[in-house]
């Protein structure tokens, strides 16, 4: 991930409470947006995990970043999803919609020219809360005449009154610089919650398992729904060597067969790719294995999606 410029934030130097700012922002947008991409860039390390499948994310995600006497702990989230459907998108939803009354500011992360039903959901839901927006609009390396922005942010500014509308590109990261600046005007005045040097809240095996599901995700695509998720069942660190095993869940015996391939070779596949991300994100040389088994109708079961932490309470 390329090193941004450095943000230009002026530092107290009396070093008092009084003098940090810290809060928390949450990231939201339709499925799809770029808002993992969004995180990962302005952490400048990978801690959510992407596709180009929707609905990647399904759990809040905090990522922690410090300049200066600016504490940001960003919040990603799931894509609002209009089909409630299933109890994991229903668990989904409501997470982004109990993440807007948390939080300090939002933001609000929309495609380029795209404004559909999906947006207005997004924009209904944060109708509900009086707190403070940013509208980031997203993918603009893929506009060439830039100029074409300009007409589509005055018709965005009738739609609410956003505190400031920013054009950015998560991938390339065009403006994050500017974005975070931004972000760092709205901190409230507070202590620091985290240590500086501190970039997410999550746990190392969750960090594991989410990075093996997206292996998943990105190798089978939409040969596999969402009927998918990775639970660690051992993650321990033996002399030198990490080792982790992964439980790979599916609904249905078709998904396993599918995931484990002719001869177990797309399994290996995926193995193979996890762990050199694995081995980058934990700094260590890693022993992984993986199993898949089916449990049917966990992504509808209450009690299974809150043993797998999609549910808090």
């Amino acid at each position: 991930m390329e090193k941004r410029d450095a943000i230009n934030i002026e530092i107290s130097r009396s070093g008092g409470v009084n003098d940090t700012h810290c809060g928390f922002v949450a990231i939201i947008g339709r499925p799809n947006v770029g808002k993992s991409t969004l995180l990962n860039h302005l952490l400048e390390q990978k801690i959510s995990i992407t596709s180009r499948k929707p609905q990647t994310t399904r759990h809040r995600i905090h990522g922690i970043t410090s300049h200066g006497n600016h504490q940001i702990i960003y919040v990603d989230t799931p894509g609002l999803n209009l089909a409630q459907g299933k109890a994991l998108n229903r668990a989904m939803n409501e997470t982004v919609y109990s993440v807007i009354k948390d939080v300090d500011l939002v933001l609000f992360v929309v495609e380029r020219f795209v404004w559909n039903e999906a947006d207005q959901r997004v924009l209904e839901a944060l109708s509900q809360s009086d707190v403070r927006t940013l509208l980031v609009l997203n993918k603009i390396d893929l506009v060439k005449d830039k100029r074409q922005l300009l007409p589509h942010i005055d018709k965005i500014r009738n739609v609410r009154a956003f505190a400031e509308i920013i054009p950015v590109s998560a991938l390339n990261g065009h403006n994050l610089s500017v974005l975070e600046s931004t972000v760092c005007g709205f901190l409230p005045k507070g202590p620091f919650l985290f240590p500086i040097d501190q970039v997410t809240d999550r746990s190392s095996r969750f960090l594991a398992s989410e990075l093996i599901r997206e292996k998943v995700t990105r190798q089978l695509g939409d040969e596999i729904p969402h009927e998918v998720t990775v639970e660690i069942e051992k993650f321990e660190q033996q002399n030198k060597i990490l080792h982790i095993h992964g439980l790979i869940l599916v609904d249905r015996k078709g998904q396993k067969n599918i995931i484990v391939g002719s001869d177990g070779e797309r399994l290996k596949q995926i193995g193979t790719a996890a762990r050199s991300d694995l081995e980058v994100s934990f700094n260590t040389k890693v022993m992984l294995n993986l199993w898949v088994k089916v449990k049917t109708g966990w992504s509808d079961d209450l009690r299974a999606l809150k043993s797998l932490g999609y549910i808090d309470r």
